[in-house]
């Protein structure tokens, strides 16, 4: 872990690629393809089949996700200095065996960097498919201060590719020897394609139970849309041309809506850790309420 002193150097800057790219509203469609590339580690698998809340609260797990990548973003050094400390200290937690057998834990170098490379490729992908892409050099200073913020977390400069052009190489070489199709994965597709009602007042549930079927889908086609030929021959995941038809359409028209966007739209970090902020304060981010539970 980097000392207080570094944390400075390793936060993006205030108008950086990443402060700038990094909390697209439409960026939110794509978190279903983030998570399920990082369950279907099987090491990260396990540890959300046994230590998660995800089933129960999958809008729990969004929040809380949301809330340390936004923090580590947004929230300046020592904020994101602290959440890091934070995030690296509840995943000391997470151990276990898995079906296999084999003991496994949280913090095993390539699967901790590996669910920090996942937001890395969800953030790029969803800007090329429902947003403004990336240019080449952009991608690159993303990557070099998405690593930088992975210095935070403990994760070590060996553990990831030290550019962009190597990120491709070790993503398919991810895909290809480690990831597979775990439990994790099927619980994960299973909440997108019905997901549970957030925890709203009352006057909320007659729109909620109209919004629940078609948010699904929307989840589903984008998951399952979104990653590619070989993970969803690897999932037992259907992929036919009008479910590709109907990706294009609607990526060509959350695209088309960019130069009409609200600023705040484009860029939710700052309205979101203002929303989240007593939350984040009580150490929700880092805390699932059943490991909260454990630990009291």
């Amino acid at each position: 872990m980097p000392p207080p002193g570094e944390w400075h150097a390793l936060v993006p800057a205030p108008g950086s690629i990443t402060w700038r790219r990094a909390s697209d509203a439409r960026l939110l469609i794509a978190a279903g393809y983030a998570l399920l590339l990082q369950v279907s580690h099987p090491t990260v698998g396990a540890g959300v089949s046994e230590h998660s809340e995800f089933r129960r609260d999958p809008w729990g797990r969004l929040l809380r996700t949301l809330d340390y990548t936004y923090t580590m973003v947004y929230g300046g050094p020592s904020a994101a200095g602290e959440m890091g400390r934070r995030i690296r200290s509840f995943h000391r937690c997470i151990r276990g065996v898995a079906p296999d057998g084999r003991p496994y834990n949280a913090l095993e170098p390539g699967a901790y960097a590996w669910v920090h490379a996942t937001l890395a490729e969800a953030i790029v992908l969803a800007h090329e498919r429902f947003g403004h892409p990336l240019g080449d050099q952009e991608r690159e200073r993303f990557w070099a201060e998405w690593r930088a913020l992975g210095r935070l977390l403990g994760i070590r400069e060996r553990d990831l590719p030290p550019d962009w052009l190597s990120f491709g190489a070790y993503f398919k070489d991810m895909v290809v020897a480690t990831l597979a199709h775990t439990a994790a994965v099927d619980e994960v597709l299973a909440a997108l394609a019905r997901p549970s009602a957030p925890d709203l007042s009352a006057l909320w549930d007659p729109p909620w139970r109209l919004a629940r079927v078609p948010l699904g889908h929307i989840l589903q086609l984008t998951t399952v849309g979104l990653l590619g030929p070989a993970l969803r021959r690897s999932f037992g995941l259907r992929w036919n041309p009008a479910q590709e038809f109907e990706l294009r359409a609607l990526a060509a028209a959350l695209r088309s809506s960019t130069p009409i966007m609200p600023s705040w739209l484009k860029n939710t970090g700052g309205g979101y850790l203002r929303w989240r902020a007593e939350a984040i304060a009580r150490g929700d981010a880092a805390a699932p309420r059943r490991m909260a539970r454990r630990a009291g």
